[in-house]
């Protein structure tokens, strides 16, 4: 028999994604994973909401996502909303398109949900971890810091900080300017300045900016290489930087936003980020498979 399969579809800020997956060694096994931009965090900002033309599209890319899991034998599939769900005063519409489009229960996460997700699919892929371990979810909306053990974290803060969210506030040039970073970097700074986590001993990155970032400046995202993606950043129009780095252009927009929340959480946790192995939707398959082994026993 092969191992049971279980998917996500992953509503975000930046993009919609889906992963099936299957229990391995080091977490979560892909079997099919794909990706597409749906930008709905840039709507939000300017407007409050969620146009009627963008909960079409995202429900038409949910309906693909889960005909696409049926095809590669997922035995259970839910779709997880993000900061899009906490934020939009139509959330309630967001959520039941996706449940009409997919077919399949939705689940809005809170930013702890979210938080533990991450966690458990960040850690859940490491093959040795320390007495103390952080993880920073750099989101597109907003962004989670965690500090705990093998099993779970014990200190959990979410920030309304993303790198969608800060671009669309802050960064209007391409490529953006020393001015417009620096009132990025000052609002971050600040937000993240006022926390008081536990100090770990390794500490990882997940989420879309230190995916991207892996790219750019390899997987440890230290001081010296977080400045070297920042002065990529400044040089160069994103249309270049997508082009150089074969990253997605709406990726390349947001990835200075993004990679100041991860230089401000590391310079606060006073460790270097190594980039994750997993995040959220590796977490969430995760729970779904031991949900379907619990049920079966």
């Amino acid at each position: 028999m092969r191992p049971v399969r279980a998917g996500v579809i992953d509503v975000g800020s930046n993009t919609v994604r889906l992963l099936v997956g299957a229990p391995a060694e080091g977490g979560v096994e892909a079997v099919v994973s794909e990706r597409e931009f749906a930008g709905l965090a840039a709507e939000i900002e300017r407007t409050g909401a969620i146009s009627s033309d963008k909960l079409a599209e995202v429900g038409r890319i949910a309906a693909r996502y889960a005909a696409l899991a049926g095809e590669h034998g997922a035995d259970r599939l839910e779709v997880i909303v993000t900061a899009p769900g906490r934020y939009a005063a139509n959330a309630a519409e967001l959520r039941q398109m996706l449940a009409w489009a997919a077919g399949v229960p939705v689940r809005q996460l809170s930013a702890e949900d979210e938080g533990r997700l991450a966690y458990a699919g960040a850690v859940g892929a490491c093959s040795s971890v320390p007495d103390t371990i952080a993880v920073v979810d750099a989101g597109g909306g907003s962004t989670q810091v965690m500090v705990g053990t093998e099993r779970e974290p014990v200190w959990l803060r979410g920030l309304d900080l993303g790198s969608l969210r800060l671009t669309e506030r802050f960064l209007r040039s391409d490529p953006p300017t020393v001015d417009e970073l620096a009132a990025v970097s000052s609002m971050v700074e600040d937000a993240v300045g006022a926390l008081t986590p536990p100090l770990p001993l390794i500490a990882l990155a997940t989420g879309g900016t230190a995916r991207t970032l892996r790219r750019l400046v390899g997987r440890r995202l230290t001081e010296p290489s977080l400045r070297e993606a920042l002065a990529i950043l400044i040089a160069h129009p994103a249309a270049h930087v997508a082009d150089e780095y074969a990253i997605p252009p709406e990726r390349a927009r947001v990835l200075a936003a993004g990679t100041i929340v991860l230089r401000a959480a590391r310079r606060r946790l006073n460790v270097e980020l190594e980039v994750a192995k997993g995040g959220v939707r590796e977490g969430a398959v995760l729970g779904l498979i031991g949900d379907i082994a619990e049920a079966a026993a």
